[in-house]
């Protein structure tokens, strides 16, 4: 079995309370991290931007990582959303079984 971690930044609290909810209920995801207070400094539309974020933080098994990334998509307001899949290549044991358990994956 193979396992996946998904960021992405979201616009305030709610979004990504819906977000996280969304993608565990619907058994994409295992966890759901939310880190309130980021701060982002980049490049739009020819311009440096700031603003204040929120990261998510995503567990899932690998081949459940395209639908995730599409769900994370459907549900986010930004024109260009940050959507980044890392490989997780090792882990507690435990954990990573639970990943699995709490996915559904077989």
């Amino acid at each position: 079995m193979k396992y996946s971690m998904v960021i992405s930044m979201v616009a305030g609290k709610a979004q990504a309370e819906k977000i996280a909810f969304a993608v565990v209920k619907e058994k994409l995801a295992a966890c759901a991290n939310i880190v309130p207070g980021i701060t982002s400094v980049y490049w739009w539309k020819g311009k440096v931007e700031k603003a204040g974020e929120y990261m998510l933080v995503i567990k899932t098994v690998s081949s459940k990582a395209g639908r995730l990334v599409k769900r994370v998509k459907s549900l986010h307001s930004y024109e260009v959303p940050e959507i980044v899949v890392f490989d997780i290549k090792s882990g507690y044991p435990a954990y990573l079984k639970w990943i699995a358990e709490s996915t559904g994956a077989k």
